[in-house]
């Protein structure tokens, strides 16, 4: 499981980076707020996540179209707690990236569980 996790990291980190760059996108240059950028981000993120964690975290060579399912859901449930957190900091005067970190780690655990539990169960 250790390894497993590491993995899990390893591509998230990837797909997190990709996340970080539309939110700062889309607050920056498109002036949207930040939990909007979130929420944008993460679903863009979560596809680079979908194919990394299903090749080279789990290894899953079920159903493509089921697993996407299962991960998208997963994500967006991810994300959906991760657009709150961000609104919540920011309304309490947080800079939005510094909400992010916390949404990050937070969705990070959560969607962990649920992956490894659910979408890519062996």
């Amino acid at each position: 499981m250790i390894k497993s996790f590491l993995r899990y990291g390893f591509i998230g980190a990837i797909a997190t980076t990709v996340h970080y760059l539309v939110l700062i996108l889309c607050v920056e240059a498109f002036k949207w707020p930040a939990y909007l950028g979130s929420g944008i981000g993460a679903v863009i993120g979560a596809q680079v996540a979908f194919f990394g964690n299903r090749r080279f975290t789990f290894a899953h060579s079920g159903a493509l179209n089921t697993a996407w399912i299962k991960f998208q859901t997963t994500a967006l449930l991810g994300a959906g707690v991760g657009m709150a957190i961000v609104a919540l900091t920011v309304k309490v005067g947080w800079h939005y990236l510094l909400g992010q970190v916390l949404a990050t780690l937070t969705s990070l655990m959560l969607t962990f569980a649920i992956n490894r539990a659910w979408t890519f169960r062996r």
